[in-house]
């Protein structure tokens, strides 16, 4: 939808170069930052270059000696065509630009586009239109199966209360015995203890979805709750903070962290990272991509295919470390 632009802001612009001036004008005067600003004038200009020349010529007849921008009169604008805009997009990605910054410079020009058709009457239809690139999502990075199991033996030493550090161990291992998201395992009841063979989860959308239960993952609950001060109802959170309530996520994250501190992992070895490598060693063990698609709770197949790709570049990192095509042997 065009963004409505206050009267004092519409003021008539003869060329290009001088309706994008107004444009940042208004953008600064709005409160927007000088950087954004300046990576708005930025991508703009790089797409009015691209264009300017033939329309130049188009609608000025004068030749080539024109400054593009400076002599370009604004009704050029409105003579943009999809075809021109896949072709400059096209060129980033031929010039190496990535489709998230591709995407940022298409949104840029949409909000440019959108107050010269409030301010001047431009004709906008082919820019709205434009979709969007779409950027990969970035593959899961799962832990090793060693690190995994050290992170779950090392939570002791973040705190001197004993039954704080068997919570968290418990509750770390349970996100990597099940394949749970954080909010997954921390929504367990009381009820839900002592854990059996499997867990009945209500997921993402409310959909429902039975996982099993390793025995570690039950000795490690059976041994917090053992050694847990408060008394866990069965209607109350399994998972309890240092004051009795429910167990709060960001400490959980906090354990995490100070143990890849500890452990020297990198920054993305978080208790979501757990589910990632439940998911990623059962597929280096031959796991069934349809049965841990139904484990995980992935509605669409396609997101778990993201880890046959991580499957694929552990055996491809194997290869080259180890094939003597490879090394060269």
């Amino acid at each position: 939808m065009a963004q409505e632009w206050p009267p004092d802001q519409v003021r008539r612009a003869r060329t290009v170069d001088g309706l994008v001036n107004q444009w940042l004008s208004s953008l600064l005067a709005r409160g927007m930052s000088q950087y954004t600003i300046d990576g708005y004038r930025h991508d703009v200009s790089v797409f009015l270059a691209t264009l300017a020349p033939a329309d130049c010529e188009r609608h000025r007849g004068n030749g080539p000696d024109l400054v593009p921008g400076e002599t370009l009169p604004v009704s050029a604008l409105s003579g943009v065509t999809t075809k021109e805009l896949r072709v400059w997009m096209a060129q980033l990605r031929i010039d190496g630009v990535g489709k998230a910054s591709i995407a940022r410079a298409l949104s840029a020009l949409k909000t440019f586009y959108n107050y010269a058709a409030d301010t001047h009457e431009v004709k906008a239809d082919a820019v709205r239109a434009a979709r969007t690139p779409r950027a990969p999502k970035p593959l899961p990075r799962p832990l090793t199966a060693a690190d995994a199991m050290l992170v779950l033996e090392s939570t002791d030493l973040t705190t001197d209360t004993d039954w704080i550090a068997l919570r968290d161990t418990a509750a770390l291992t349970v996100l990597y015995g099940c394949g749970l998201r954080i909010s997954e395992g921390l929504s367990l009841k009381g009820k839900d203890a002592p854990l059996g063979t499997s867990l009945r989860i209500t997921g993402k959308g409310g959909k429902e979805r039975q996982v099993p239960v390793l025995a570690q993952a039950r000795s490690a609950v059976e041994a917090y709750r053992a050694a847990c001060p408060f008394t866990l109802e069965a209607d109350k959170a399994l998972f309890r903070g240092a004051r009795g309530g429910a167990l709060n996520p960001r400490i959980l994250r906090q354990t995490m962290s100070c143990v890849r501190t500890m452990l020297g992992l990198p920054d993305d070895a978080t208790p979501h990272a757990l589910r990632h490598s439940f998911a990623t060693h059962l597929m280096e063990a031959g796991g069934d991509l349809r049965a841990i698609q139904t484990l995980l709770g992935h509605a669409s197949l396609s997101t778990t295919q993201r880890y046959t790709a991580v499957d694929e570049e552990r055996l491809l990192s194997a290869y080259e470390k180890s094939h003597p095509s490879a090394t060269g042997l």
